[in-house]
């Protein structure tokens, strides 16, 4: 466990330290226990300090609380990511106000080279559900991170549509990873841990879903992206003020149209009315926007290349793989027709020679 993490925890519950002031101090100082041990006159003459805070910092005292945060983050095996972190998602320091630390479940890669994030409302259309799935089966050839809030409607959507179509998906939450709201969505969020996802938060444990905890999930939802696609949303709703922090943050924000009188579709025919939002038709439009030129997917004829070197069972595993994005242990074994003993010796030498990667849930892919 990182020896700074009770600094930094204690950092984000510090009286009068918001996200902002948090990224000077860490601007200023190499680690979070370096902020709390500074000299209260070096602390008072940072901009945006002063003495209020510098007094905040050097009075704070609860290290129980973190220490008992701790505890929970190594119980679940939860990993946490602070503002100066190598994995941290790096667009987020791209806003003025990233949160300062993160708590993270999953393996899917924050800092992938194409994030979209799918939006919407909670009540959807049988458009907005076909939408939804056609545009990400479609985003499947880029390779994209779906991001989105878990919630119910279109965001719950995008999240199922990426499992389905093999892409990596995170959800951002409003609460602590102690609990899943909605609770119905227990299942897709184990389903998206299996394939590659995540989940995602800046609240710590026993943080409930508050209302006013959605707002600030939001930003999180726009600031990790390179692009925000809203699907279907009324005037008013998360979704609109997602698009808002998206367009104060310079993202990229596209909307689908629809028919004027659909009171579903009447924020998105306002977004891009505005000037907003860019009308958005399919992902290749999308991808030609964001200057994604070409899938990042190789050819599958590439990996023919390895077979030479390759016994049968592993050719046949290897095939398989070429097939499909991820394929789970049991059907490697139950349709390249080998025993189980020579499917796992075949898959072991296949790791050892870094050609395919095991995920979580006995899922494999190649690299």
């Amino acid at each position: 466990m990182n020896n700074d993490l009770i600094y930094q925890l204690a950092l984000t519950q510090t009286p009068h330290i918001g996200h902002v002031h948090a990224r000077i101090l860490a601007q200023q100082f190499e680690s979070a226990e370096a902020i709390f041990k500074a000299p209260s006159g070096i602390l008072e003459k940072i901009d945006g300090i002063g003495p209020i805070r510098a007094r905040s910092i050097k009075q704070f005292n609860n290290f129980s609380a973190a220490e008992k945060e701790i505890a929970f983050i190594e119980k679940y095996r939860i990993n946490t990511l602070f503002l100066k972190d190598e994995n941290y998602p790096q667009r987020l320091l791209h806003c003025y106000d990233p949160p300062t630390l993160l708590f993270y479940r999953g393996n899917a890669n924050l800092n992938a080279s194409r994030v979209v994030a799918i939006i919407g409302t909670r009540n959807h259309t049988e458009y907005g559900k076909h939408i939804t799935d056609t545009l990400v089966k479609e985003l499947a050839a880029f390779d994209v991170l779906i991001v989105s809030g878990l919630a119910l409607g279109i965001d719950a959507l995008a999240h199922k549509a990426a499992v389905k179509h093999h892409l990596a998906t995170t959800g951002v939450l409003a609460h602590g990873l102690d609990t899943l709201y909605p609770p119905q969505h227990t299942t897709l969020a184990k389903e998206m841990l299996k394939h590659n996802g995540g989940l995602l938060t800046e609240f710590p444990s026993n943080t409930p879903p508050d209302k006013h905890n959605f707002p600030t999930r939001n930003r999180i939802v726009a600031g990790m992206s390179d692009a925000i696609v809203v699907i279907e949303t009324g005037i008013r709703g998360g979704s609109m003020i997602t698009a808002e922090l998206a367009n104060s943050y310079n993202k990229d924000v596209f909307a689908i149209p629809g028919k004027t009188t659909d009171s579903k579709s009447c924020g998105c025919n306002q977004l891009i009315k505005n000037n907003k939002a860019m009308l958005l038709t399919d992902a290749q439009q999308l991808a030609d926007t964001m200057g994604w030129t070409e899938p990042v997917k190789p050819p599958a004829r590439k990996q023919q290349e390895i077979f030479i070197e390759l016994t049968g069972p592993e050719k046949m595993v290897v095939t398989l793989l070429t097939e499909k994005d991820t394929v789970h242990i049991d059907e490697l074994t139950i349709k390249s027709g080998i025993s189980s003993s020579a499917a796992a010796a075949a898959i072991l030498n296949l790791e050892l020679q870094n050609i395919i990667q095991c995920l979580p849930g006995k899922i494999y892919k190649l690299l």
